[in-house]
């Protein structure tokens, strides 16, 4: 099987490396560079087009990255009867239909299990487990950038932007993080699941609050309470409705995601008759992803189909079908525009009790408008429940 690569970065040369050093039925015949970048290798070239005229030429990874031009390069390709594998979770999540539809016509395969959590092999386990099942719950730590900044925050006791310089010299974070602090990242990925375990076109707008304000000392408030922050993407099927979320998240210290440490990322499905299944891997690096990629060419070469979707249920999004309790951070003059909830104060956190999830971002547009650096978490599966809090904070276990 003969492979062309589209870029020559992190990931591609990654691709290379693993095949290269591999299994001999797949060789790089040709790598894809801008012209800006010097040719060093007798494969590297400037020319699509010839790659797409390239009879000999089997499979094109993209690993270019945006949404443009590898939109154009993904759909030329499997226009032109390639097989295409990518890594690309931007592309994929607002034209993974379009891309699916296009490579059923021209009789290849998209794959696309790198998109989404690193080197676990979560994309396949999630078709194994829609095969059988309506999944109704996707849950997880997502991003391996923002758990690593997290994690070192608080098990290293440093501040935020020494720990994000620090992933970017360690290939976590990219040059502008905005995606992966911000929650843009963890959006796509939840999309591209959600999609795929709901067989529907996901929303175009998801709720989401990243971790951009998060400070040294929200990390130890929530410590004194035994609490670990992650950043989390959660969807939820009910019937015919389903929610999307991408927010920061507290539990209590023992729980398993409390404990995925580092650039590794802990993700689970619900299905009805399977349970809860969870997957744990290396979410971030050049290698986990290279691998996942390659592991998308394995199931070319061998003939081994993933499941059809056809994205045709009409699924009604919800993002008020889920209530949660929150503890913000602000300005003290913002906590007025919760007055008609059910609220306490705890030290100088407003805790929040069981408001609808879109309901609280909604506000919390407007609590940045007034305080730009303003921080909210949610209380996930936690130990300091709404009933609770009061209880320790009289009992003197926590301020």
């Amino acid at each position: 099987m003969n492979i062309a690569i589209l870029g020559f970065g992190t990931v591609g040369s990654g691709v290379y490396d693993i095949v290269e050093n591999g299994d001999r039925r797949m060789r790089v015949t040709a790598i894809f560079i801008r012209p800006t970048h010097p040719a060093t290798m007798p494969e590297m070239t400037t020319n699509f087009d010839a790659i797409l005229a390239d009879p000999n030429i089997d499979v094109v990874v993209e690993a270019i990255g945006g949404l443009h031009p590898a939109y154009d390069y993904i759909l030329r390709a499997l226009q032109h009867g390639k097989h295409v594998v990518t890594a690309n979770k931007a592309v994929v999540a607002q034209h993974l239909p379009e891309f699916i539809t296009t490579a059923a016509q021209h009789h290849v395969r998209f794959y696309f299990e790198a998109t989404t959590g690193g080197g676990i092999p979560w994309i396949r386990n999630l078709e194994r487990a829609a095969r059988i099942d309506q999944i109704d719950t996707i849950e997880g730590i997502f991003n391996g950038t923002s758990n690593y900044i997290l994690d070192q925050m608080q098990r290293a006791h440093l501040d935020f932007d020494p720990v994000l310089l620090a992933a970017k010299d360690m290939g976590y974070a990219e040059a502008d993080p905005s995606a992966d602090i911000d929650g843009d990242d963890v959006v796509n990925k939840l999309k591209i699941s959600a999609a795929l375990a709901y067989d529907m076109v996901p929303p175009r707008d998801v709720p989401k609050f990243g971790i951009r304000n998060v400070t040294k000392a929200d990390i130890d408030f929530f410590a004194s309470r035994h609490q670990v922050l992650r950043l989390i993407g959660k969807s939820r099927r009910v019937g015919n409705h389903y929610s999307m979320v991408v927010e920061p998240r507290l539990y209590p210290a023992t729980a398993l995601a409390a404990n995925t440490f580092e650039n590794f990322n802990l993700i689970r499905l619900h299905g009805q008759t399977i349970g809860d299944l969870q997957f744990y891997g290396q979410g971030a690096g050049k290698y986990p992803t290279a691998n996942a990629i390659v592991q998308d060419l394995f199931d070319i070469l061998e003939n081994a189909p993933h499941l059809t979707r056809h994205f045709d249920q009409n699924l009604q999004f919800d993002a008020d079908l889920n209530t949660a309790d929150y503890l913000l951070r602000a300005d003290p003059i913002t906590f007025a525009m919760f007055n008609d909830k059910d609220t306490e104060v705890v030290r100088d956190h407003l805790l929040i009790k069981q408001i609808p999830t879109g309901e609280m971002h909604r506000l919390m547009r407007g609590v940045l408008a007034i305080d730009a650096h303003a921080f909210m978490a949610a209380i996930g599966d936690s130990e300091l429940t709404t009933r609770n809090v009061k209880e320790q904070v009289d009992q003197g276990v926590i301020e």
